[in-house]
């Protein structure tokens, strides 16, 4: 790269580095990002990089390929309902044990130093109960996040790191979407931006066709969408979520491609952005 593609690119990214620093941004990681070695390791120096330009990440995450994994090496079948993971028993003890173990500290390991692994169970910061609306056994709705613990973390320049499990009143587990809990605790902490890093380059038109991108959307064409088909399946809780913290005070929420390295920096450090932006009135790109 010449210099003055070097210096262009740091004159584009200092409004934004101003615009961001000091603020907090939840980042809900999951798809081939995760599973990729390569973007994982990519991914994780990004969030250092955001630190280090003082901005207050957290970073929830799924796990659903390595605990699909560890149920075929057992002998249980995964299921599911409506595109949700239906827990039951032996299911939930995996998803503990893989979600809040092996995956959360692989993801931590990569931090080098700065990141906390933690679990929505720690200093009961997800309480939950049963969901109501469909039968998933083990599958929770989240009744009220704690920030506590994750506030006194993002004081002292740490990355929590969060598995999207969760407990009731009596601490019996539950299982949470992992979209949903980052909205919340999006919400919850006042996050500027929730950003969520899928397999796909953002809301399409036509989901077989990249080049129908839509670069972003006011928060009320939302239903518009829906009724066209456009947004659909598990995408549907997936923008609902975003939609819900944008109305409870998080500014914007994006969707951007994780398959893309460092498709975080250029979503937040450039003018084009990156996948698709959900905003309110007032807040756009």
């Amino acid at each position: 790269m010449k210099n003055e593609q070097m210096a262009q690119l740091f004159s584009e990214a200092t409004p934004y580095i101003q615009k961001y620093h000091g603020s907090t941004m939840v980042i809900k990681y999951g798809g081939n990002a995760m599973i990729n070695e390569e973007l994982k390791s990519a991914v994780m120096n990004d969030l250092i990089t955001l630190t280090l330009l003082g901005v207050r990440v957290v970073l929830v995450h799924g796990g659903g390929p390595a605990i699909n994994q560890t149920l075929k090496a057992i002998g249980h079948e995964s299921r599911f309902v409506n595109g949700l993971r239906y827990t039951d028993e032996v299911t939930m003890r995996v998803v503990q044990q893989v979600l809040a173990g092996e995956v959360n500290k692989d993801l931590v390991a990569l931090l080098r130093g700065r990141g906390v692994g933690l679990c929505g169970m720690d200093g009961q910061m997800i309480t939950c109960s049963r969901k109501s609306d469909a039968d998933l056994g083990y599958v929770g709705e989240i009744d009220y996040v704690n920030t506590t613990l994750i506030t006194h973390l993002l004081d002292n320049a740490f990355i929590p790191v969060i598995a999207t499990l969760g407990m009731d009143e009596n601490g019996v587990a539950y299982n949470i979407n992992a979209d949903t809990a980052a909205a919340r605790i999006a919400i919850a902490l006042k996050a500027e931006k929730l950003v969520s890093m899928t397999d796909i380059a953002g809301l399409l038109r036509d989901k077989d066709d990249e080049s129908t991108l839509i670069p972003s959307v006011e928060v009320s064409e939302i239903e518009g969408y829906k009724n066209q088909g456009v947004i659909s399946g598990g995408m549907i809780p997936k923008i609902d979520g975003m939609a819900d913290a944008i109305y409870q005070g998080v500014h914007e929420a994006c969707i951007i491609d994780g398959r893309v390295p460092h498709s975080i920096l250029l979503e937040i450090f450039s003018d084009r952005g990156s996948g698709t932006l959900f905003y309110r009135r007032g807040y756009g790109r």
